[in-house]
């Protein structure tokens, strides 16, 4: 029911949560089908497949510093609006990529998507502050994580039937009408940048007049700002050890459903998917939506990814296969919805676009190198040990894991000692 009121009362809200729901619809019919594409046009390539997930990463990764910048000084919802429209325009191309020798094409049109993309994703993030009222800030943002997670649980096994049935083309054509029709949407949005900055004002996070807005001020203030700096550290620290690519080949080669893996693969998304729908669920129970709480909320996610690696190193069926993966749903759903709330808390929204293309430059370099390791150590040992591969990534995994724990207690004393500074003592 609260979110019911949620989208009730805060109806711009509500528009660019419906636009999310009609994009990320077609988003999963298009990733299952390009994931079985790729891997039946290189004969199940590991470096294939991570080359292709990689350059869903890579762009982002390099423009999201200027996508940052662009989000500070220009209209967010506007950015959005051109954001889905020109995807919208650039998803057919994909059709060009019809056998093993064009390839390429479906890499290159990966660059230009995810290019885009790098403006949506923070810009999303970016702009909900100032489509809510502050109460509802910490619903907000589980609501958009879980409608991300449902979304992929039932997009995923959707997609997979869907293009089991009618073929990939058709797969490609939905996506490409969703962007278009999520653009549409947007341009209802009547976006009021001033909420933004007195939801700040709220949290006692006080923006500045004159903002500098480029990007090195950005890097200054997580310098100078080592909350920020924790929460920015949350998704760079659990992306090593991605696991998409792991599942692809689980998939795709090992415990084969369709003819290019496409069912087996999209239940493996799905169960992804529910396990990020119960990891913030289960957790909100125990959160005061303090930033102090959400920290050690974080704390269990971690330990919830390390569970995943853990069966996954074990596992000898789909089914089996699917438990773990569940638990790193959960999990990374966790850190990923409470580091956006505790950014959202502690930066002024005049820094919120730079922030959230920090945090997502972060997210995307640790994934790159993540996926390629993955790629090179599946094209050099064979599947045939890809169970030392999942055991080593755990225990990469296992450092982000370490230091998170060190962090908190850190944080905490500093913020302690923030405190009894600021209190006056008697006879001052």
């Amino acid at each position: 029911m609260k979110y019911l009121s949620l989208l009730r009362e805060n109806p711009e809200y509500a528009k660019l949560w419906f636009a999310q729901v009609i994009s990320l619809t077609g988003d999963w019919f298009n990733t299952v089908v390009l994931l079985g594409l790729v891997s039946q046009y290189s004969e199940g390539s590991g470096i294939a497949i991570s080359i292709f997930l990689v350059l869903r990463v890579l762009p982002p990764l390099l423009v999201g510093p200027f996508a940052g910048v662009l989000l500070d000084r220009f209209n967010r919802r506007n950015l959005l609006v051109a954001s889905n429209l020109l995807r919208a325009l650039i998803v057919p191309l994909y059709l060009l990529g019809a056998s093993p020798d064009t390839l390429w094409i479906i890499y290159s049109v990966t660059i230009v998507q995810f290019t885009l993309s790098a403006i949506f994703e923070p810009g999303q993030s970016a702009i909900i502050p100032a489509l809510v009222k502050p109460e509802y800030i910490v619903q907000g943002n589980t609501l958009m994580s879980v409608t991300w997670s449902v979304m992929l649980a039932a997009g995923a096994i959707v997609g997979g039937i869907f293009a089991y049935i009618f073929g990939a083309t058709a797969a490609i054509i939905a996506d490409a009408l969703t962007f278009a029709v999520a653009g549409g949407l947007l341009l209802w949005v009547d976006y009021d940048p001033t909420r933004g900055r007195k939801l700040a004002k709220q949290f006692d996070v006080e923006p500045i007049q004159e903002e500098d807005t480029s990007f090195l001020e950005g890097i200054r203030y997580i310098r100078q700002t080592p909350q920020i700096a924790a929460a920015i550290f949350i998704k760079f620290g659990q992306s090593f050890g991605n696991v998409d690519t792991l599942m692809t080949i689980f998939a795709t080669q090992l415990f084969i459903i369709g003819e290019r893996g496409e069912l087996s693969l999209a239940i493996l998304w799905s169960t992804f998917g529910l396990g990020a729908i119960l990891g913030p669920a289960i957790t909100n129970n125990f959160s005061d939506e303090s930033v102090k709480r959400l920290r050690r909320l974080v704390g269990v996610g971690f330990a919830l990814i390390m569970v995943g690696w853990i069966l996954l190193g074990v596992a000898n069926t789909l089914l089996f296969v699917s438990i773990a993966i569940l638990f790193r749903g959960m999990g990374g759903s966790i850190n990923w919805t409470y580091s956006n709330i505790i950014i959202q808390k502690t930066a002024p929204d005049a820094k919120l676009g730079r922030m959230f293309s920090i945090d997502m430059v972060g997210f995307y370099f640790a994934t790159v190198v993540s996926t390629l390791v993955t790629g090179w150590l599946i094209d050099t040992l064979g599947t045939d040990h890809i169970y030392w591969i999942v055991a080593g990534t755990g225990v990469v995994a296992l450092i982000p894991a370490l230091i998170w724990a060190w962090a908190v207690p850190a944080l905490e004393r500093m913020e302690d000692n923030q405190r009894k500074q600021q209190i006056p003592v008697a006879g001052d």
